[in-house]
């Protein structure tokens, strides 16, 4: 009797696992959605931090495009190789972005708290969603 409680519990663990995984890969969703549509069509102040950091006009481009990918990546079902490049991607460039703004003297609390939430994503996904 004790073992199928114990699968239960598991089972309760495991749906809030996912539930949890799906909130915060929502959210982290919709803010990169929302930033690469800022990058994109070059939106102050965020374009100007961009130059301000010495990079040039269309990286901002370049990484809206590939932050839409990224999303769409981890939020579309299979393709799992692909998942695991989009979660080093994001890693990839709020690190970067961490130290862009490090360099500047300039906030980087709104980047580091989306990198722990990719990580957490990452983490928390399904098992389908591994390799």
């Amino acid at each position: 009797m004790e073992i199928a409680k114990g699968n239960n519990d598991m089972l309760i663990t495991s749906k809030r696992r996912v539930i949890v995984y799906w909130i915060i890969t929502g959210f982290i969703s919709l803010v990169l959605l929302n930033s690469s549509i800022i990058d994109i069509f070059k939106k102050p102040p965020y374009f100007t931090i961009l130059l301000k950091m010495g990079y040039p006009g269309y990286f901002a481009i370049l990484i809206g495009v590939w932050k839409v990918l990224g999303v769409v990546a981890i939020v579309i079902p299979k393709f799992v190789l692909l998942k695991e490049w989009a979660y080093a991607g994001f890693f990839f460039l709020l690190t970067g972005a961490i130290i862009s703004h490090l360099v500047i003297k300039d906030s980087f609390m709104f980047q580091l708290i989306t990198l722990i939430l990719v990580v957490l994503s990452w983490y928390l996904r399904p098992a389908n969603r591994r390799i």
